[in-house]
């Protein structure tokens, strides 16, 4: 019988009328990913109407076309003009845009949309073939977990603060500050709104991330006559074509990071309100962390574009697996999904696979299909795009700035969005002009939120606060969030002193804890494994007589 469903799902998908949906919803998210201020979430909610007359196949194949492009469509205009399309374009910008500025936008382009090509792809493969197991682990997170979960995401500010520790926590802090405006979501209380119904609400994340990126960007790159007349890159032939085979090289070095990319954004997505706008920061994280050249990063390193395009494409495949196996949206678009499926009278619940197996065959090779075609139409997309970066400065400014304004603007049809989008670019460029890094603002705003709802529902459910170390998925996210912490510490003083000898042996064993708590026999087991590499690594640096490490 699967043989033959699978044979029935692929006849549907690749059936004449549904490619050419297919080809148009990629096409369609390629184009809303690439329009600073346009989400994702927005295409596809302006796709669900048009799917009413269509088969449920049909529908959920054009939305994830749309999803996939979206995701993909972000890093062009976020390495082209610095300011990143979507959320989960963030930390592409880091490593893209100076890479293009360096003048080779061909390469950086080339390795963003295989990064992504082959992030999807591996998350697709995991999506087929675990859907039903992994799952399961979302539903073991309380709001402890995702407490601790986001504490952990918030000590990446370290690593990117780069040589300046204090100015990064400093714009973290920052960042969780401006995450406060409003009116807290749980009790209802108005902070930080100065009397004013306007500030009643919380500052929507676009324009702050538009004006933070995009408006400071623009006013660096148009601060004095001379630069302004400028293209953003001087125009050549070989600047306007996509190296797709030297890119697919540098990728395939460097496949170890993929691979783990891939993993964070698919672990990212099964997490119910997780989604690319975190995994990509995170894979940027330990990216960096793991490379052998982390001072390379935030200069246009390779290892920086892989890390983030490879996990939010993944992220796609892993919010997929929460909603068909679990029917809990992985995410915003994943919950508009859900609603297709209930308006084709399809009920989402854990037996979805099992009562409607040509649909959830159908959905599988659509996302497979979905990557093929997006590389495909990123082709088209990036020759016409790349032709931006030959304009003058002063023009492409204007156009840009345009846009941006539309975008916010039209979030909520409000022009406040126009003003917070215009203090923030200001902010963004003083801060910028005195040596603040933004990435950290970014991580704390987009963070703060999830964290403050999360303590809020943890503490409101119960007040024993010892439920924080006694969860294992909590007490395993405080573990990594403290190692996490002191990372830029032991990568500044490895082969130098001494207690650096313990940090890899101290973390795998406290690791190892929660990993036990947890019961069964994997997670225990792999505990059981990090305790032997612990002991090993003492056995042999005690052998060494404790000599120090050469990196």
């Amino acid at each position: 019988m699967g043989f033959e469903t699978l044979i029935g799902a692929f006849g549907e998908v690749f059936a004449p009328g549904n490619l050419i949906l297919m080809f148009v919803g990629v096409t369609a998210g390629l184009i809303a990913g690439s329009i600073p201020g346009f989400t994702i979430t927005m295409a596809v909610v302006l796709t669900l109407p048009f799917t009413f007359g269509l088969s449920p196949v049909e529908g959920l194949s054009t939305m994830i076309g749309v999803f996939v492009g979206g995701l993909s469509g972000g890093l062009m205009s976020g390495m082209l003009t610095g300011i990143p399309g979507t959320p989960s374009s963030v930390a592409t910008v880091f490593d893209g845009f100076p890479l293009v500025r360096k003048g080779r936008p061909g390469l950086a382009l080339g390795l963003g949309v295989w990064s992504s090509f082959l992030g999807g792809i591996i998350s697709a493969v995991i999506l087929v073939m675990l859907a039903p197991q992994l799952a399961r682990i979302g539903l073991e997170f309380g709001p402890w977990d995702f407490f601790s979960l986001v504490l952990f995401a918030l000590t990446i500010t370290a690593s990117l603060s780069g040589e300046n520790l204090t100015k990064g926590i400093i714009a973290g802090l920052l960042g969780l500050t401006i995450a406060t405006i409003g009116s807290d979501e749980v009790n209802g209380v108005a902070r930080f709104n100065f009397g004013t119904d306007i500030l009643q609400n919380e500052l929507k994340f676009l324009p702050v991330l538009v004006g933070l990126f995009a408006f400071s960007q623009l006013l660096s790159d148009v601060r004095s006559r001379d630069k302004a007349r400028r293209p953003l890159m001087e125009s050549s032939a070989k600047a306007v074509r996509v190296e797709h085979f030297a890119a697919v090289k540098i990728i395939l070095r460097h496949w170890i990071n993929l691979v783990r990319s891939a993993c964070i954004g698919v672990f990212t997505g099964i997490l119910p309100a997780a989604g690319g706008s975190i995994s990509n920061i995170l894979a940027y994280d330990q990216a960096k962390k793991a490379s052998k050249a982390p001072e390379e990063f935030g200069k246009g390193s390779p290892e920086g574009i892989i890390a983030p395009e490879a996990s939010n494409n993944a992220t796609a495949g892993g919010a997929l697996i929460t909603m068909m196996a679990l029917g809990i949206p992985g995410d915003i678009v994943t919950a508009v999904m859900l609603g297709a499926l209930l308006i084709h009278n399809v009920q989402p619940s854990p037996t979805f696979i099992t009562d409607n197996p040509q649909l959830a065959y159908g959905i599988f090779v659509a996302f497979f299909l979905a990557h093929f075609i997006m590389i495909v139409m990123q082709a088209f997309c990036l020759r016409a795009f790349l032709m931006i970066v030959r304009m003058p400065m002063y023009f492409l400014a204007s156009v840009i700035l345009l846009y941006c304004a539309i975008g916010v603007f039209a979030l909520d049809n409000s022009v406040f969005n126009i003003w917070v989008l215009f203090v923030f670019g200001i902010l963004g460029y003083i801060m910028k002009t005195l040596g603040f890094p933004l990435a950290p603002i970014i991580l704390g705003v987009v963070l703060g939120h999830i964290a403050e709802v999360n303590l809020s529902r943890a503490v409101g459910t119960s007040d024993d606060l010892t439920l924080f170390l006694t969860r294992p998925w909590s007490l395993f996210f405080l573990i990594v969030a403290l190692f996490s912490a002191a990372f830029p510490w032991y990568q500044r003083n490895v082969g130098k002193k001494q207690w650096t000898l313990f940090y890899v042996p101290l973390a795998s064993l406290a690791l190892s804890l929660p990993l036990i708590m947890m019961g069964g026999v994997v997670r225990p087991g792999i505990g059981c494994l990090l305790i032997a590499y612990a002991l090993y690594k003492l056995y042999r640096r005690h052998q060494s007589g404790w000599a120090l490490e050469e990196r």
